[in-house]
């Protein structure tokens, strides 16, 4: 099993809308480095933490599960989407994406509290300029951050 972080802004898509829903396909992912995490090492059974960004206070603030292995991100077709990609084609499709499971929510865990902890000094969404909106997590990262849920 491997571990992530998966970042969404809130008034996008929230922990309580994945409450609601239990499943979604994580689509909109237009990063090649993201979009290769999901194809070449997320399987379902991974875990990770749904994060919130881009709003007042970003953090932690869920558990969710892989559920479903990727596949091509159905947004990079349609002409009506914010992510529509003219340049991806359906016989070889740009952008992939992989379904999640809603696991728990949890308290916020803020950046300001995972930048305070030494633990996670290496942690890569705390890395300067991280914009990807999926990073992995090293096992001993996620155990200290579930010990301080």
């Amino acid at each position: 099993m491997r571990y992530w972080l998966m970042k969404s802004e809130p008034d996008a898509y929230s922990i309580d809308d994945l409450a609601k829903d239990k499943t979604t396909a994580w689509t909109g992912v237009r990063n090649y480095q993201a979009r290769n995490f999901m194809r070449d090492q997320m399987r379902p059974g991974d875990r990770a933490f749904f994060y919130h960004s881009n709003c007042e206070e970003p953090g932690i603030v869920g558990i969710v599960e892989v559920c479903k292995p990727a596949y091509p991100d159905a947004t990079q077709f349609d002409r009506k989407s914010k992510y529509y990609d003219p340049g991806s084609k359906p016989d070889d499709p740009r952008w992939l994406n992989v379904d999640i499971r809603f696991l728990k929510k949890t308290r916020l865990v803020s950046l300001a509290e995972l930048r305070s902890h030494k633990a996670l000094k290496n942690m890569r969404v705390l890395a300067r300029g991280n914009r990807l909106s999926i990073t992995p997590v090293d096992p001993a990262e996620w155990e200290f951050i579930m010990g301080v849920l």
